[in-house]
Formats: C-alpha cells, sequence, structure tokens
C-alpha cells in the first residue's frame, strides 16, 4: 500500500514567502519567514535584511509547532498558560514547540499541507505577517 501526501512545493513556499516579505515591509519590521512541508520539514526559510539572527530558529520552530499540532503558535499559547490543559507543552518536543504567535497551518482542500513560521517582531507584527503568508497560499 503507497500512501500519497498532499505536501508544500518550493513554488507554494516562493508565493507564501513573498506574500509575508511584502507584508513585513508594511509592518517596517524584518522578518524571519519560514515554511515547512506535511512532516514539518523545513521547504525554505528567508531572512530580511535586518532581521534578528536569534529568530531564525524560532520562525522555524514557529513552523514546524503549527504544523506538528496543526493549530496556529497563537491559539496554542493562549492553551499554554499557567493552569490551562496544555500548560508545559513548549519544553516537549526537544524545546521546538513555540507558543506564541507568528506560526500558522497551511491548508489544501481542508487538509493540514505544512506551515508558515514567522519570527523579528512584535506578536501582533509577526502574526500580521504570517497571516497574509497563509492568505496567499
Amino acid at each position: 500500500m503507497t500512501l500519497s501526501i498532499p505536501t508544500i512545493s518550493l513554488d507554494d513556499a516562493k508565493r507564501v514567502i513573498a506574500a509575508a516579505e511584502a507584508e513585513s515591509s508594511t509592518q517596517g519590521q524584518p522578518s524571519n519567514i519560514a515554511v515547512v512541508d506535511a512532516g514539518g520539514n523545513l521547504v525554505a526559510h528567508v531572512r530580511i535584511d535586518g532581521a534578528w539572527l536569534g529568530s531564525i530558529d524560532i520562525s522555524i520552530n514557529k513552523a514546524f509547532t503549527a504544523r506538528a499540532f496543526d493549530t496556529a503558535t497563537k491559539d496554542l499559547g493562549d492553551l499554554a498558560q499557567p493552569g490551562e490543559q496544555f500548560y508545559g507543552i513548549h519544553a516537549s518536543n526537544d524545546g521546538r514547540v513555540m507558543i506564541f504567535a507568528g506560526g500558522i497551518p497551511l491548508e489544501r482542500g481542508g487538509q493540514v499541507v505544512g506551515a508558515v513560521g514567522v519570527s523579528g517582531g512584535t506578536g501582533d507584527q509577526d502574526q500580521a505577517v504570517a497571516e497574509a503568508a497563509a492568505s496567499a497560499f
């Protein structure tokens, strides 16, 4: 039995990143932008000139988290606060789980096929850039 898993192509990733770059420019904050495939593996990453080096890893991990749990990292963050049902989840997966805004699953035909992760600005800026990226998919 052969399984066929829909995923994201490099062309898809480039289109998502282009939309994110445009919104990052609008926000006036340079971003790191990562796109992962259905398996959570990196397809493409861009570091806009001036974006923080420390945000490279964060953007990749936001994309991974959004795909690993098929939910926006902003929403997961709400559920990961003290007293909530997923408190402590950020320590799982060798610390790769990000619980703040900027990671969004990408869907095709109602199925999650990858995700985008953005880091470099405030949570609101990262979320706006990620939402623009996801809408281009």
